[in-house]
């Protein structure tokens, strides 16, 4: 049987953009839906006993975030970002608590993932993308991504991300759930 998400999820190979030099595909296809929710823990358990998602990374103030808990969930090429506020402390935790206030949960980011964060950044902006955040990097003991994020129509934010030199489960930030953290798998009654 095939998996709810797998479907729905699977890359298909994306043609060169029109008037793209030498083929150059600045989207290679999809990296992560994030969501803003009112309980990460919570919502994550419903994905993992209810989805059957497997949770693949942690963020929050055991890795060293105090704002923000953020369950990663991983489903063929595409993760899904669960992410809730535990208190505003930067424009990120802001944005969230914003969003969460005017619309209540759902999707804040369409993550694409991309070969050259610095290129596709540019290709985007080029051709009207609304700029949000210039491309820049974030280290850890896991290598170095590249970031940079895009406006779309409605508000909607579109976050570049270059993983060529990245190994890590998620992004900077972000471990492998510990035992003691990782949502319950059992039934919700």
């Amino acid at each position: 049987m095939t998996h709810i998400f797998t479907a729905a999820s699977t890359a298909t190979a994306v043609p060169p953009a029109a008037g793209a030099p030498d083929g150059f595909r600045p989207v290679a296809g999809p990296d992560a839906v994030h969501l803003a929710v009112h309980d990460a823990r919570r919502a994550a358990h419903y994905y993992c006993a209810t989805l059957a998602l497997p949770c693949t990374a942690y963020s929050g103030p055991e890795t060293g975030d105090p704002e923000t808990v953020g369950y990663v969930f991983q489903c063929g090429p595409t993760r899904y970002v669960l992410t809730s506020v535990l208190q505003v402390l930067t424009d990120r935790g802001r944005r969230l608590a914003d969003h969460l206030d005017r619309y209540g949960e759902g999707v804040t980011d369409l993550v694409l993932d991309v070969p050259d964060g610095y290129a596709a950044y540019d290709y985007a902006v080029d051709r009207g993308a609304h700029p949000i955040t210039e491309p820049y990097e974030l280290t850890d003991r896991y290598g170095t991504v590249v970031l940079a994020a895009v406006g779309a129509p409605g508000g909607l934010r579109h976050t570049l991300v270059e993983r060529t030199a990245y190994s890590g489960p998620y992004l900077p930030g972000y471990l492998p759930v510990p035992p003691e953290l990782r949502p319950p798998t059992g039934s919700l009654v």
